[in-house]
């Protein structure tokens, strides 16, 4: 039995002519390698250069190494030109965007040559033999910890935790999980963190975050609602959302033997806002990002719409908006899609309506902005396509191959929110 949702609100259906969203192209990248170039001048005139040819023309003191590690203050712009590198090249090595944020103990790729462990010079000491082998501990998160601040408390590289726990730097951590730091097991501070440390600002790079969801903004777990559909038992619910059939039982005044019934809504207790996923990491949707996720999911399944196809919409809305209906983005994007007004997606009231922009997203027969543009419903053959085929068919993106990191998400939070 379907959970269904009010949607309110009249749907304009004024139409524009459609210009597919630009992607970057050569013009843009050699544009980039210029001005990289050229800020590159102005900083060894000022004394912080590498070095001038015997010639006078100016010449790079070094190549770039193959990773970069960021510090703070740092930009992808002032890296890339520091070395003799186009902005845009770095950023699509990262797999970045022009609004993603990049923090301090980031590893960046400078290029695509394989690193290696340089040999110690042969001058140096041998280790003292009362250092202490490296292992891994483990560490439990408390309210307010960033992997960030976790690294930095525990003398390690962010970007070693991460590895050491499957994460990404788009994951969402919470209070009460584990992480396990790797190496330098004495290197935990002598003295004890401050229990409210000053949180350390994220390095912006040109425009705010759109690609990249923050690892420290998730919610405590917290209750959350489920109607009952046909079919469902209590057990059954209990594995769904992780939790025992007993504390189900507990939260709402049932027994063993209490009988339920579809339509009727029960408190799935001490939960956090979506499943975690077997055998991996799922993203934690908070109440923001569950309320467009639902939108999205009541939009599509009122057209037609396939459970694959929605999961193609969930996650593209995540790549494009991390799930949040955005007043900017890059250039004029906008909205839960980040669909443009200059392109003829609509106006900047209509894209950012979550109900019109799903609707222009999935397309089809009952597309507002039909002739237009087009959605994924109109895209011929999309139901044998990849997820992020199928969504960078609709979105014309300039990284097509960014959304299928959350079609694993997608489909709990599809699991969950239905």
């Amino acid at each position: 039995m379907a959970m269904s949702l009010n949607l309110t609100g009249p749907i304009d259906t004024s139409t524009v002519k459609r210009v597919d969203k630009p992607q970057d192209s050569t013009a843009q990248l050699r544009k980039a390698v210029a001005e990289a170039m050229h800020a590159a001048a102005n900083e060894r005139a000022a004394g912080d250069a590498q070095a001038v040819g015997a010639s006078g023309n100016l010449a790079i003191a070094a190549s770039a190494p193959a990773t970069y590690r960021v510090k703070a203050g740092d930009t992808v712009s002032g890296i890339a030109t520091r070395y003799g590198l186009a902005t845009a090249s770095v950023l699509a090595l990262n797999g970045l965007g022009w609004k993603s944020i990049i923090f301090p103990g980031q590893v960046l790729k400078l290029t695509n040559a394989k690193t290696s462990t340089p040999a110690p010079p042969k001058s140096a000491p041998p280790a003292s033999s009362t250092t202490a082998p490296t292992a891994t501990r483990t560490y439990t998160i408390a309210r307010g910890d960033t992997i960030s601040g976790i690294a930095a408390r525990f003398g390690v590289s962010t970007q070693s935790i991460l590895t050491a726990n499957n994460l990404g730097w788009s994951t969402i951590i919470y209070p009460g999980q584990k992480v396990r730091i790797p190496g330098k097991a004495a290197s935990a501070p002598s003295n004890p963190a401050p229990s409210n440390p000053a949180p350390t600002p994220p390095v912006v790079d040109i425009d705010p975050v759109v690609d990249v969801t923050p690892i420290d903004t998730a919610p405590a777990p917290q209750d959350i609602r489920y109607v009952i559909k046909s079919g469902d038992t209590v057990t059954a619910i209990a594995e769904r959302f992780g939790v025992t059939v007993q504390a189900i039982l507990t939260a709402n005044g049932l027994t063993i033997s209490s009988i339920i019934y579809a339509g009727r809504t029960i408190v799935i207790p001490g939960t956090a806002s979506a499943p975690a996923s077997v055998g991996g990491t799922t993203t934690v949707l908070t109440s923001e990002m569950a309320t467009n996720a639902r939108t999205i999911i009541a939009v599509g399944k009122s057209l037609g719409v396939s459970d694959y196809g929605l999961v193609i919409a969930l996650s593209a809305a995540m790549q494009e908006s991390s799930l949040r209906n955005l007043d900017y983005g890059d250039r004029d994007s906008l909205g839960l899609f980040q669909q443009r007004p200059s392109t003829g997606w609509g106006t900047p009231a209509q894209v950012t309506d979550t109900v019109y922009a799903s609707r222009l997203f999935f397309g089809g027969p009952m597309n507002p902005n039909k002739g237009n543009t087009r959605g994924l419903l109109d895209i011929s053959g999309w139901q044998s396509m990849t997820v992020t085929q199928a969504a960078q068919a609709v979105q014309r993106s300039a990284y097509p191959d960014a959304y299928a990191k959350w079609e694993k998400s997608a489909r709990a939070w599809l699991a969950q929110l239905s």
